[in-house]
């Protein structure tokens, strides 16, 4: 029987850093394409509001937006926003 599922360790961030709720808002980058990943992906990024590789959104940060950056963590990038 062939191997259905290839672990390939060189793709996808190396570490996540530890999620942490801030108070104020979070800027959301979108580094890589949708294109290529499953359906879910590529509806979760459009509830980010990214439409397009390099869009940029900024949102008020919150567990469930943490929950939407989770699933998506290799195609964006997330930095704090200072007031």
């Amino acid at each position: 029987m062939p191997r259905t599922h290839v672990w390939w360790n060189t793709k996808g961030p190396k570490t996540t850093p530890k999620e942490t709720i801030t108070d104020g808002k979070v800027r959301i980058k979108q580094v890589r394409s949708g294109i290529g990943h499953s359906w879910r992906m590529r509806q979760t990024l459009e509830a980010l509001g990214l439409k397009h590789h390099q869009d940029e959104v900024i949102q008020q940060d919150s567990p469930t937006l943490r929950g939407q950056i989770k699933r998506v963590r290799h195609l964006v990038e997330v930095t704090p926003v200072e007031k």
